[in-house]
């Protein structure tokens, strides 16, 4: 039992040890004002954006459907202004948010997962995705 609680230890030990050398990288890239540095740790710290297509039924009784997509970001630390950033883009390419489950916080964990709504046939995963990452990376940017 003793040797258990100490690996316990041991592991939460490196883990903390860790989470310091990123804060520490992520202040002085900040303090640099190194954008490449900033979106580099946008990478680092956005754990999951994932997107998939679904199919909408736009009425029970029709045979007629619509394109959505289901959007997913996980992130280890939400930054001021990031859930409004993401609605934007999402707005700016044509996105009705048809449900959304969110939690954010200022220096907490960001969750987001919604259901769009999506106008255009030229719409894809990848544009929608692409457009999630460059609304972290502003955050990131402005953080």
């Amino acid at each position: 039992m003793q040797a258990n609680k100490t690996s316990i230890l041991v592991d939460a030990s490196k883990y903390i040890k860790d989470l310091k050398e990123k804060v520490e990288e992520a202040a002085s890239a900040s303090a640099a004002g190194d954008s490449t540095s900033v979106r580099a740790m946008a990478a680092t710290v956005c754990k999951q954006v994932s997107v998939s297509s679904v199919e909408l039924d736009s009425n029970s009784s029709s045979s007629c459907r619509r394109r959505g997509f289901r959007i997913n970001v996980s992130m280890e630390r939400s930054r001021p202004g990031l859930l409004v950033l993401v609605l934007e883009v999402l707005e700016e390419l044509g996105l009705d948010i048809l449900d959304a489950d969110i939690s954010c916080a200022d220096h907490t964990a960001f969750r987001l997962q919604a259901l769009g709504s999506g106008q255009g046939e030229s719409m894809d995963e990848q544009m929608v995705r692409q457009a999630v990452l460059q609304a972290i990376s502003k955050c990131m940017d402005n953080d």
